[in-house]
């Protein structure tokens, strides 16, 4: 394992903070890799059981899932559920669940009465395929599957329905109001307005981060963590979030591909609230750094055990350097 030096140099110079001692990582590339295949091939078997269904509509729902993005949210799941000795068979449903609520998420978003995009990771929108109406029903679908595959009774037997129950309160609400949904509401509405850094970190928080921090939550629930633990995690997550989120926001900035697939700087476009456009280049990528720290920090505690979420901490944030 390597020592990724030129973050480490880079936070102490900008920032003069002290990197914590045991922050090395695995090949995280090839951990992604893994983990990613491990997903796809627990959504393909999910997903077949809507296969009798209204053809239209289960083809929409396969081009929205597939191919997928990096599987960021559900690789973390299962990330900190193997931290505390969780098994795959108890974390892939729960995790394969929160991918479907994301892709549910990105379907609507690139719709028109929404951020409007014709691609989605240099592919045709799902609503450029299907039309409108049926991208609509996919992201329906998609999501209430998910709560479906959440409660299924193999799932009960294997977790108990208290645990259960839990869970799909966590992830509701970071799905709804509180969480993704009433972030996407003031990111809308901040669109080509003046706003402060308060603004964009509410936005950031709920819209990216909440469902980031509820993957990693659930991980680590369903691995048994302890109390004390999971505070650990859940700070980790918080910190993870806003990271991936900043850093989207620099991608953006300077034209690159983000997790999105865009490299079209359309937030720059749109009037978008992001970091750049508010506190500018230099400080969003001081910030990442920043975040970076404090996720390696939070891990600390739990030795080389960790080393798989430092190197998701680091490949989010080492995409700006």
């Amino acid at each position: 394992m390597e020592k990724h030096t030129s973050i480490h140099t880079a936070i102490r110079e900008k920032r003069g903070l002290e990197v914590p001692r045991d922050a090395t990582v695995i090949d995280i590339r090839e951990y992604l890799k893994e983990r990613k295949n491990l997903i796809d091939h627990a959504l393909e078997r999910y997903l077949k059981e809507c296969k009798h269904q209204p053809q239209t509509l289960y083809r929409a729902m396969q081009y929205g899932l597939f191919p997928g993005g990096k599987r960021f949210r559900p690789i973390l799941t299962v990330a900190c559920g193997e931290l505390f000795g969780g098994k795959h068979k108890s974390l892939l449903p729960f995790a394969c669940a929160l991918e479907l609520i994301h892709t549910y998420s990105i379907i609507h978003d690139d719709l028109p009465a929404l951020d409007d995009d014709d691609l989605r990771r240099g592919e045709p929108a799902t609503h450029k395929v299907f039309g409108e109406g049926i991208a609509l029903l996919a992201g329906d679908a998609l999501l209430t599957e998910a709560f479906h595959l959440m409660t299924g009774p193999q799932v009960a037997r294997l977790l108990g329905p208290a645990l259960i129950l839990q869970l799909v309160h966590e992830i509701a609400r970071a799905a709804g109001i509180v969480g993704m949904v009433g972030g996407q509401v003031v990111d809308l509405e901040a669109e080509g307005r003046e706003v402060d850094i308060a603004t964009v970190d509410y936005i950031h928080v709920r819209k990216t981060g909440a469902l980031i921090h509820t993957a990693a939550r659930v991980g680590a629930r369903i691995g048994g963590a302890l109390p004390k633990e999971l505070r650990r995690i859940s700070r980790y997550a918080e910190f993870l979030g806003l990271a991936f989120q900043v850093t989207d926001d620099i991608l953006d900035a300077v034209g690159l591909p983000t997790t999105t697939g865009q490299t079209e700087a359309k937030d720059r476009e749109k009037g978008k609230a992001t970091y750049p456009s508010v506190v500018g280049l230099a400080a969003a990528k001081g910030r990442a750094q920043e975040l970076l720290h404090h996720c390696l920090k939070e891990l600390q505690v739990f030795g080389k055990d960790a080393d798989p979420l430092r190197g998701i901490a680091y490949y989010v944030t080492q995409r700006v350097q």
